[in-house]
């Protein structure tokens, strides 16, 4: 082989083989022997406190007449002491019957303490009304479309009352087995399985690990909790980003400098996605929301020569889904033949790429299977989607581009928490593919016409000489 033949073969193997070991696989392994650690160290259960605290629970409600009923009926009929409890729901001017749910809800659960509080502000003026009127001990975030698994409260504050040096928790968030189970079409029955492989392996799995580490990235809005003492320390909840948990995870970590972590057997589930378009619409707000927050905090703490030292830089470059080495990947396709590699080797490469990402998954698997041991049903339907778990590479290819969607679209339009579904993307291409073929049918008209009329005219005065 010629010396350029070596080389070439180096930087091709290099770009595909050795970023994504270094990236995914190795620390898939690494997060394999840190889980079975705390499974080992967290053998023993924790005891309970001699008196369970008070916990404001603050459910923003938007139009929730649908989902609010089983989302308080979960927080009444769970293991916490009722009389322990106080419930916010802060309306943020819904037009629906939400108000009339709750006050069927007051007469259904007496003994739950539940406070309606009206604030057509936004999302996060809501929150820290909330917030203010909070007496509890522990502050709960859940969002009303959601219901806690019954023991979720109780595991989460024992957590909190055994390491007094934790501020911050998250909990497990994942979409509701039943729910998935009576999907009437197989298409969106696909993809809601994979939505639920994906919410438990980022969450059972990917957080605790990140946990371990003092290095998860966010507090999931949809069911994260505080202790007083310290929220009301940090500058709240902020209308300038539409990823609010973000940024005050990002205030806990830079201005606070605490502990981020996670309760794995503290588990909230929401309804799954209802297709395609809200997939879409999703993950584009989590990446606007990301690029958001980063540039609300000061640049010399996100520098890039940290992105292997701070877990928020670190994140910024990979994106969540490793974008950093799969888009290595994607434009290296680009520029492959250029470089006199056959088809046969691309396509081989492909496949061992995706062999390797579904490796990584069936890691992921395994490790969930052990922390869901405290849930036998849960577990035996996660256990069931065995087979999901090797297409699972190819939903977080879609949903890789779908979030360089919201990167394109966060630079030229303004922060919403609506933005366009697919079907609304796709039409708008379209349209705008339309005016473009025709601008350009008019151009080559015009220009078409000139030189016909040049030409004409030339031959007039030909034939006038």
């Amino acid at each position: 082989m010629t010396p350029q033949s070596v080389l070439n073969s180096f930087v091709f193997w290099s770009a595909w083989i050795i970023i994504p070991l270094i990236v995914e696989i190795v620390p898939s392994f690494a997060s394999v022997i840190v889980l079975a650690r705390r499974r080992f160290r967290d053998r023993k259960p924790a005891p309970d406190p001699s008196l369970w605290p008070e916990v404001s629970l603050i459910v923003p409600v938007y139009n929730s007449a649908e989902t609010l009923e089983a989302c308080l009926a979960s927080i009444a009929t769970g293991t916490y002491p009722a009389e322990q409890l106080r419930v916010f729901l802060v309306d943020n001017g819904s037009t629906d019957n939400s108000f009339e749910v709750f006050g069927r809800c007051q007469d259904r659960f007496p003994s739950l303490r539940m406070q309606w509080l009206s604030a057509d502000q936004g999302k996060s003026k809501a929150l820290n009304m909330a917030l203010y009127n909070a007496e509890g001990k522990y502050i709960v975030n859940i969002d009303s479309d959601g219901v806690l698994e019954p023991n979720a409260l109780m595991n989460l504050v024992r957590k909190f009352e055994n390491h007094p040096e934790t501020n911050c928790m998250t909990g497990a968030v994942l979409t509701r087995p039943p729910e998935i189970e009576t999907t009437p079409t197989h298409g969106l029955h696909l993809l809601r399985r994979l939505e639920f492989v994906e919410y438990a392996q980022a969450f059972l799995a990917g957080r605790s690990y990140s946990s371990e580490l003092n290095a998860i990235y966010t507090l999931s809005g949809a069911f994260s909790a505080f202790r007083k003492s310290a929220i009301l320390k940090s500058h709240m909840y902020t209308t300038d980003t539409v990823s609010e948990d973000t940024d005050l995870t990002f205030q806990m970590r830079y201005i606070q400098h605490e502990r981020v972590e996670m309760c794995d057997d503290a588990i909230f589930f929401v309804s799954p996605i209802s297709g395609m378009n809200e997939l879409y619409t999703q993950r584009q707000r989590w990446q606007r929301g990301t690029l958001e927050v980063a540039r609300l905090f000061p640049q010399s703490e996100l520098k890039l020569r940290r992105a292997f030292t701070d877990i928020n830089v670190y994140t910024l470059v990979f994106d969540h889904t490793f974008a950093f080495p799969r888009l290595i990947w994607y434009v290296a396709l680009l520029f492959l033949m250029a470089m006199n590699v056959s088809a046969q080797i691309i396509l081989f490469s492909v496949l061992m790429i995706f062999a390797l990402y579904v490796v990584e998954s069936y890691l992921y698997f395994l490790c969930v299977l052990v922390l869901l041991r405290m849930d036998p049903p849960l577990r035996r339907f996660y256990l069931r989607q065995w087979w999901v778990v090797a297409l699972l590479p190819f939903y977080n290819t879609l949903v890789f581009f779908f979030r360089v969607a919201g990167i394109i679209n966060s630079v030229n339009t303004s922060a919403a928490w609506h933005t366009r579904d697919l079907a609304e993307e796709w039409s708008a291409f379209r349209h705008a593919f339309k005016a473009t073929l025709d601008s350009g049918k008019d151009a080559y008209q015009r220009v078409y016409g000139f030189f016909n009329t040049s030409a004409q005219t030339s031959q007039a005065k030909g034939d006038e000489s």
